[in-house]
């Protein structure tokens, strides 16, 4: 099967027919409407923080393990090479890719949660829409407009969980969430969406292995991973075990990837969908590995859950991520005056807008879940430690 036709399907996101930005802009001289949001994204000080947060371990638990960041670009790789092959917009893709992980917390999933909690009786807390939040409102670089102002199929990627109580306060961009069952996103989105889920998998064995959370025994009790594993030693038995996990990992994102273009690529030749809207309009993805091929995926997903995710050492580290963003949102909820002077103009307007205290909870919020792992354990350190400078 031949793939990569140089032109971009029916069904992809074609530039002229965006839905557009939410404040009108002249067109760029020299970029594309979509590459001028993945731009926006990188130079972005949301996306840069990615660098010193957590995927699974805490930042200064070692130099190697994967962050937000590193995680991300390997999500925009994997989506760029599945969109080319499947005629899909690729500066769309990649923007997405990019931008997916911005409205993380410190210290990972442990810290969405210690945020959610603690944002209950507020509305509560969820990364997809912090990210949104993130690029509509909170970065502050252009003199004309809040936000960053990207397109509207790039929010629309961002936006992949939504409650409909959520939906019917942000418009257009979620009102594929206001009637169950939902309608998708954009074929750009959905394939961020499945090399995410393909590159943390795969990735997260690299990262456990590294901190002995998992043996390679253990793993050889998975298909996905026996399998290539087998292959490599019987190709390179006097590699190093090092580079045997290395070209085993890479041989499973290989076969993944492949195995997502080409079911695909079948599925979309089967449905034939017309534009992006009849995309739109479907209760369900189009895009999609075999059955084979996602079993084998979500065995290896239940298997990391319990024995990486739920390892003791893992959980001591979420102990511990949540009393940080517990002690940090209780302190700066209770007395605006701890906060940074900026921060505490954030909170005056935001509670003006609100016209009570879910102004000032969600201002605090904002400021935790901007932090990087490293600096919220130094502002818990500051307001914590006796002997602490301020």
């Amino acid at each position: 099967m031949i793939f990569n036709k140089g032109s971009l399907a029916s069904y992809a996101a074609h530039e002229n027919l965006s839905l557009g930005r939410q404040h009108l802009e002249a067109a760029s001289q020299y970029r594309s409407e979509y590459q001028r949001d993945r731009d926006r994204i990188i130079h972005s000080a949301a996306f840069r923080r990615l660098e010193y947060k957590t995927q699974v371990f805490v930042n200064h638990e070692g130099d190697l393990f994967r962050t937000r960041l590193t995680h991300s670009l390997e999500v925009a790789q994997l989506s760029r090479t599945v969109a080319r092959c499947l005629e899909l917009n690729e500066d769309l893709t990649e923007a997405i890719a990019l931008a997916h992980d911005i409205g993380h917390t410190p210290f990972g999933h442990a810290g969405q949660d210690a945020l959610n909690y603690c944002m209950k009786p507020f509305g509560g807390f969820e990364h997809n829409l912090q990210a949104l939040r993130i690029v509509d409102e909170l970065e502050d670089h252009y003199p004309a407009f809040r936000g960053l102002n990207l397109t509207f199929e790039v929010r629309e990627g961002i936006l992949k969980h939504c409650s409909s109580r959520q939906a019917k306060l942000l418009g257009n961009v979620a009102s594929r969430f206001l009637h169950e069952p939902y309608t998708q996103p954009s074929l750009e989105a959905q394939v961020a969406n499945l090399c995410d889920e393909i590159a943390y998998n795969n990735h997260d064995i690299d990262d456990a292995l590294r901190a002995n959370l998992v043996t390679v025994q253990q793993l050889r009790e998975q298909r996905l991973f026996n399998d290539h594993y087998t292959d490599t030693m019987m190709q390179w038995s006097s590699l190093s075990q090092r580079r045997i996990i290395h070209e085993t990992i890479r041989r499973m994102i290989g076969e993944q990837i492949a195995n997502l273009i080409e079911t695909s690529s079948t599925q979309l030749e089967t449905l034939q969908p017309k534009n992006i809207d009849e995309v739109r309009a479907r209760e369900e993805s189009m895009l999609t590995m075999s059955a084979g091929m996602y079993e084998k995926h979500l065995e290896l997903k239940q298997f990391l859950r319990k024995q990486m995710y739920q390892h003791y050492r893992v959980q001591r580290m979420a102990f511990k991520a949540r009393r940080v963003i517990d002690g940090l949102f209780e302190a700066f909820n209770n007395d605006a005056r701890l906060l940074p002077h900026t921060v505490q103009l954030e909170v005056q307007r935001l509670q003006e807008i609100s016209g009570n205290d879910a102004g000032r909870a969600r201002a605090v919020a904002d400021y935790i879940a901007g932090m990087t792992d490293r600096y919220a354990i130094a502002e818990y350190q500051r307001l914590y430690n006796p002997i602490e400078l301020p």
